[in-house]
């Protein structure tokens, strides 16, 4: 298990205590006026208000203690966290012993709670460490028995819940604390069993996640050199190609010129679908990204410019709602502007004739939130969450254009999500879509 991760699921874990111990200051204060005032049952009141009180503050000092500690340093060592949890499970059982003791002791069923801990300690604490916990309960409970049985101690009894005092009954105190101390060992054995159980199967799924990482890199890797190399052959192919359709078609007869203008149309679209794949993997090969600050308006400009002969082509009506205050974003201009031109020309692609896109951009709540809309022929519902999935593509959106790659979403996808963004789409069928994505507004 990764270190740093081990130790902020540690630092976790002792905030859930503190958050566990309010808790327990609003139980003992509430439950001390409910058995006192309304059940009749004997109590000392103030020792118990003062215990509630007094667990209150050790709780801020302790929230205050691992506030310090957790600011010091970006990285806490897994240690001294360990033993920041040590110190308030080993506090909190001294306090319930003590809170036992002024609220009849032997006679409390309360002496039970003594498991919760137990049960936490074997969760976040080692096997050895859950057994030492248990032990020092053992032995604080073993003590105050020891002494109220000795006089040594006053016992408070609880009058009204108990018929008699029985912390001089050495039968009754023998049994009990020979189930209690039972009863805790078991606790901790079988937690700790399972908790040991649990870590490494945890253990096994991180390190079976890495192994799969790394093939999924190599994949990447090879997918990454055969792309290139075929992306070289078609385009010397696309060349040759080229030369021929544009010079040298009139030498041929139409069946001839036929094939060669069908040859030329697939390549180009195996080109491109080569340089798509080619782009994707990438993206997932690469941790980085270079970025610099630069002017989304003129951005998405630019991508307009780019689809708008095709847009005119189909007779398509290209709408802007782009804010004034849009304008300065962090990010990788390149990245953005492909994202922004593979939704323009997935929504020209999808809107028949004559109909309409509009493409807007605002400020929103520190982000810049970027919307594409048009009139198509819309998503089905069930097939949304799959829409940015490499290589899928709407059943209606093949039975209106065979060609397509399916890695248009998955690159503008990944390009936003590089940028900290995210990324959606709300759609009905034969009622148009609209994608959107945010991006983070240059600091």
């Amino acid at each position: 298990m990764d270190s740093g991760s081990q130790n902020t699921r540690l630092v976790q874990r002792a905030y859930w205590l503190i958050k566990i111990r309010w808790m327990a200051v609003i139980c003992v204060a509430f439950g001390t006026y409910l058995s006192s005032s309304v059940l009749g049952i004997t109590l000392q009141d103030f020792a118990l208000y003062g215990i509630a009180l007094l667990l209150a503050l050790y709780n801020i000092i302790v929230l205050l203690l691992l506030n310090h500690f957790t600011g010091r340093s970006a990285e806490v060592p897994c240690p001294a966290i360990k033993k920041i949890i040590n110190l308030q499970i080993s506090t909190d059982l001294l306090i319930l012993t003590v809170l036992l003791h002024f609220s009849g002791g032997i006679e409390n069923p309360f002496i039970f709670y003594f498991m919760f801990h137990m049960i936490i300690a074997s969760i976040l604490l080692s096997v050895r460490e859950s057994y030492l916990q248990a032990t020092f309960a053992v032995l604080l409970f073993g003590l105050l028995l020891l002494l109220e049985y000795l006089q040594l101690i006053p016992h408070h009894c609880l009058t009204g819940f108990v018929a008699h005092c029985l912390h001089r009954d050495g039968l009754y105190v023998l049994g009990t604390f020979f189930v209690f101390t039972t009863a805790l060992y078991l606790v901790v054995y079988m937690a700790t069993y399972i908790a040991v159980r649990l870590k490494r199967a945890e253990q096994a799924y991180r390190q079976a996640n890495i192994l799969l990482e790394e093939k999924d890199r190599v994949k990447d890797e090879y997918v990454l050199r055969v792309t290139h190399d075929i992306k070289g052959h078609l385009s010397t192919i696309q060349s040759c190609l080229g030369v021929i359709v544009n010079g040298m078609l009139g030498s041929l007869n139409g069946k001839q010129a036929d094939f060669i203008n069908r040859a030329h149309s697939r390549t180009k679209k195996l080109t491109r679908f080569v340089r798509a794949l080619l782009m994707l993997t990438q993206m997932r090969l690469s941790d980085k990204v270079e970025m610099d600050v630069f002017s989304l308006k003129k951005t998405i400009c630019d991508a307009v410019v780019t689809v708008k002969a095709k847009a005119e082509d189909k007779s398509i009506t290209l709408n802007y709602k782009i804010e004034t205050s849009v304008d300065k974003i962090f990010g990788n201009q390149f990245s953005i502007e492909e994202a922004v031109t593979n939704l323009l020309l997935n929504a020209l692609k999808y809107t028949p004739k004559e109909g309409t896109i509009t493409i807007s951009a605002k400020n929103q709540n520190g982000f810049i939130l970027m919307e594409i809309a048009d009139t198509g022929i819309g998503i089905p519902q069930e097939e949304l969450p799959k829409v940015f999935d490499e290589f899928y593509r709407a059943t209606n959106a093949k039975k209106m254009e065979r060609d397509g790659t399916g890695l248009g979403l998955s690159i503008v996808k990944h390009i936003v999500e590089r940028h900290k963004g995210q990324v959606g789409v709300e759609s009905k069928e034969n009622s148009g879509s609209k994608f959107w994505f945010t991006l983070p507004k240059a600091e």
